[in-house]
């Protein structure tokens, strides 16, 4: 499925799926299938929200686009480059270069500070220690947690772990965030605020996202919402 508009018909998407299955084996040798001939592009600026029952294959389709799996049959293309002839190397380094990733569960590393979780994928990609810290706080004063910068996870709020994983999502500047049920885990008013950050924070960056939820109020500020069900995506 892809999301014409007439300015961008040029434009390289952030991510797209091309006639795309995902097929697992089940526990009896059978298979299920859970995805059916996706197609989906995805362009910078844009945000698309994906809904659907438990079980539909909402996270294996997120997790398909940023390359955390492979199709079973078609390609997953990230800024015009197939995965699917990619070494696990290749794919690694393209992923840290290309998706920030912000899921239910922040995934922060325990042992290491604010900053330190917000330089981890600058450091992977090679960027110099001092470079990755200045740009890692930078981030954390627009998430507003330059105070907090040298507190470890377990001394934070989910809010504010939440937010130093928006942070880190975007320590690479990569032009797609995905994110699975990022505020499924907060109360009302610390999901709200988180809503609001994500939206300011990728409008200023200019970052695609595509966000799976069950959450009406987040699916309805993306710019379009899609349903999965059945293995197939249809626009709401």
């Amino acid at each position: 499925m892809s999301l014409p508009e007439p300015d961008r018909a040029s434009a390289t998407p952030a991510v797209e799926a091309r006639d795309v299955t995902r097929v697992f084996e089940s526990p009896d040798g059978g298979t299920i299938p859970v995805l059916r001939r996706i197609d989906l592009a995805v362009h910078p600026g844009e945000s698309i929200a994906i809904v659907g029952p438990s079980g539909s294959g909402k996270s294996t389709l997120l997790h398909l686009l940023g390359a955390l799996d492979r199709p079973t049959t078609g390609d997953i293309r990230l800024a015009g480059r197939g995965v699917s002839t990619l070494t696990d190397g290749e794919l690694a380094a393209l992923r840290n270069e290309h998706v920030g990733f912000v899921f239910q569960f922040h995934h922060l590393l325990r042992d290491f500070t604010a900053v330190e979780n917000v330089m981890v994928p600058q450091l992977v990609a090679g960027v110099p220690p001092e470079v990755a810290h200045g740009r890692a706080l930078d981030l954390l004063d627009q998430v507003g947690l330059v105070p907090r910068a040298s507190h470890r996870p377990g001394k934070l709020s989910g809010g504010e772990q939440q937010r130093v994983a928006v942070a880190r999502a975007l320590a690479n500047d990569p032009p797609l965030v995905l994110a699975d049920e990022p505020s499924g885990n907060l109360d009302a008013e610390a999901t709200r605020r988180l809503h609001d950050l994500l939206f300011e924070l990728l409008a200023r960056h200019g970052t695609a996202l595509v966000v799976v939820t069950h959450s009406r109020e987040l699916a309805a500020r993306a710019g379009v919402t899609l349903r999965i069900e059945g293995g197939e995506l249809t626009v709401t």
